[in-house]
């Protein structure tokens, strides 16, 4: 049994020697196949810890409140079209956050809003993000942190004081190497003076903290925008075990003061740090499911070509097929070594893949820590064991069939079709 089983290697061994060039060819389907299984697996893995890890940063005792379109779900396509195209949601006010921040095991809180204006220094202008939020936000915020200067006051705040708090890569742009501190920046044709200078941060979820500006957000309402609302409210709470009741609680108050009694018609949604994460988890999987079986279709490309290769070996081999049959090798003799001949195919593919995929993502890796986004591109476990294993059964279900064809031949007519 074992020597017929070493005869069978070495014969589809010696065969794929003997045909390098079609070897070659047919391998490139099935490495192409796993390098597209393992890059997919590796990038999807890769991107959806890079964006957990900015979701973290954060702190995981965190809950937002944000404005929604009614009917839709907060984290659905239809609010964010809907809000992108120009629905406008007002009902998300200032005292809604004083009520919030009165609730049990609320710590601290903000109300914020965002715009875009164009920001000038003498004759240097750009067009720049406005944050305006509460005077509380340095409490909510872990990662906030000031260079210099010093955050505003809530009596700034209440005050409609026009001070601006920059980030570093603003500072750099208006000022370079000049203390900015008591410096006046214009915005919207009004002066703002400079009172702080944010530590760099970088990049947060694609969101560039170090090209933001930020001033009190009734300033931003009242002598920017010209509102009476805010886009969103943060919250961080004292007791994380208790942050589900926590979020349960701010859902129920923003009912009562918005008067909805059909939850289909909340004008707001309500996120803690641990929804984020789960919906993300959940988002991401579905999507590496969706693109693992489309990249798996490549696998199935490499199989057929490898039925075609084995049945054009099969064509070739006849004589072969016949003269072995007349000397006494049974049916499953010449199973195995087509078969064989299919696995050592599809085994070598699985393998250069492997090696392709690695490399690339190293590239990809270095690349993208560039660029200032430090996403962990590896090839996981999971992701070898997935694209050698589908691999593997793809050379067994594509070469048995030439392979049984081949041991059904009768050695008669085979012999006769030299």
């Amino acid at each position: 049994m074992l020597t017929e089983l070493i005869i069978s290697i070495k014969l589809a061994i010696n065969n794929l020697r003997a045909n390098l060039g079609r070897t070659v060819l047919t391998l490139i389907g099935v490495v192409i196949g796993v390098l597209a299984v393992i890059l997919v697996s590796a990038l999807g893995q890769g991107v959806k810890e890079y964006i957990l890890k900015q979701v973290n940063s954060f702190g995981t005792d965190l809950i937002q409140v944000e404005v929604k379109v009614p009917a839709t779900k907060q984290t659905s396509t239809s609010n964010a079209v809907g809000q992108a195209t120009g629905i406008q949601i007002t009902t998300l006010t200032l005292s809604d956050a004083d009520a919030l921040g009165k609730l049990p095991n609320i710590k601290s809180y903000y109300a914020a809003s965002i715009d875009q204006e164009l920001v000038s220094y003498q004759n240097f202008n750009k067009q720049v993000m406005l944050f305006g939020a509460g005077a509380q936000l340095p409490t909510v915020d872990a990662n906030f942190g000031l260079k210099e200067g010093s955050f505003y006051s809530e009596a700034d705040d209440r005050g409609l004081a026009q001070v601006a708090v920059i980030g570093s890569d603003i500072n750099d742009a208006f000022f370079g190497g000049v203390d900015p501190i008591g410096k006046e920046i214009k915005i919207k044709d009004q002066k703002y003076r400079v009172i702080g200078v944010l530590a760099k941060r970088g990049t947060v979820g694609f969101f560039n903290f170090d090209e933001i500006i930020y001033v009190p957000v009734r300033t931003l309402q009242k002598k920017i925008l010209g509102i009476n609302y805010v886009r969103m409210i943060g919250l961080r709470v004292s007791d994380q075990n208790a942050i589900d009741e926590t979020t349960a609680n701010i859902i129920f108050e923003m009912r009562k003061l918005h008067k909805i009694t059909d939850p289909n018609k909340d004008d707001f949604g309500v996120m803690s740090i641990k929804d984020a994460q789960n919906t993300i988890n959940s988002v991401f999987n579905t999507i590496n499911i969706l693109l693992l079986a489309l990249t798996s279709i490549s696998l199935l490309v490499g199989g057929v070509g490898i039925m075609n290769i084995m049945y054009v070996a099969v064509a070739e081999r006849t004589f072969e097929i016949g003269l072995r049959k007349a000397v006494g090798a049974k049916a499953k003799n010449i199973l195995r070594q087509f078969l064989w001949e299919a696995i050592f195919i599809t085994f070598f593919g699985g393998i250069i893949g492997i090696m392709l995929g690695y490399l690339l993502l190293l590239a990809l890796s270095y690349f993208s820590n560039s660029f200032g986004y430090s996403i962990n591109l590896s090839v996981s476990a999971n992701a070898i064991f997935l694209a050698v294993g589908f691999s593997f059964l793809t050379g067994i279900i594509f070469g048995y069939y030439p392979a049984r064809a081949a041991s059904k031949l009768s050695p008669m007519e085979a012999l006769r079709k030299d």
